[in-house]
C-alpha cells in the first residue's frame, strides 16, 4: 500500500465505548469509591410487580460492597456490606444493630436476574426487609433467599461519590 492510500484510505470503524453511570454500569467495569478501587462482578436485577432497582457486587483488595442503585423520582444510592446478624422468620418491624435502631420501611418479594457471579440466582424469587433508622442516615437490608437470611449494613451515597472507567 502507497504512502498516499494509507493517508487518504478510510479509517476503521472503532467500537465506542458507552460514558458509563451508575445507570448503566456492567460487569467487567472499575469504580473507585471512597480512594478504594474495586472492580464489578456481579450485577442483579430485581422486578417488583414492575418497579426494578439493580445492586451491583463490586470486589477490592479488601472487601466487597453491595452498591444499590434505583430511580424512584430520582436516583438513590447506597452501599451496603455483609454483616453477621442473627435474624428468623418472622423478620420483626425493629432491629438492633452495632446500638444504632433500624425501622422497617418497606418490604415486598421481586423476582431476580443476574450477571456475572451473580448469574446463579437468575430465575429465583427474593423477599426483601429495607430498614432505617429515625435519622435516615443509617440501612439495613434484609433479604430470604430460599429459607436463607442475608443480612447487609449500608449508607447513602450520591452518584459523584463513584468514579467509572468502563471495562469494554
Amino acid at each position: 500500500m502507497g504512502l498516499l492510500s494509507r493517508l487518504f484510505q478510510k479509517k476503521k470503524d472503532i467500537p465506542k465505548v458507552e460514558k458509563r453511570t451508575l445507570m448503566n454500569i456492567k460487569v467487567g467495569d472499575m469504580i473507585t469509591y471512597e480512594l478504594e478501587d474495586y472492580q464489578i462482578v456481579g450485577k442483579l436485577t430485581f422486578n417488583d410487580h414492575g418497579y426494578q432497582w439493580h445492586e451491583y457486587q463490586l470486589e477490592g483488595t479488601n472487601d466487597t460492597i453491595w452498591v444499590n442503585v434505583e430511580l424512584d423520582d430520582e436516583l438513590e444510592v447506597s452501599v451496603y456490606k455483609k454483616i453477621k446478624l442473627k435474624l428468623s422468620e418472622p423478620i420483626p418491624d425493629k432491629i438492633e444493630s452495632d446500638g444504632i435502631a433500624y425501622y422497617l420501611d418497606e418490604k415486598g418479594t421481586a423476582n431476580v436476574s443476574g450477571q456475572g457471579r451473580s448469574a446463579n440466582v437468575s430465575g429465583q424469587q427474593v423477599t426483601y426487609y429495607d430498614f432505617c433508622d429515625k435519622e435516615d442516615e443509617h440501612y439495613l437490608s434484609v433479604e430470604i433467599w430460599g429459607g436463607d437470611i442475608e443480612v447487609s449494613q449500608g449508607q447513602a451515597a450520591e452518584d459523584y461519590d463513584f468514579n467509572i472507567i468502563a471495562g469494554s
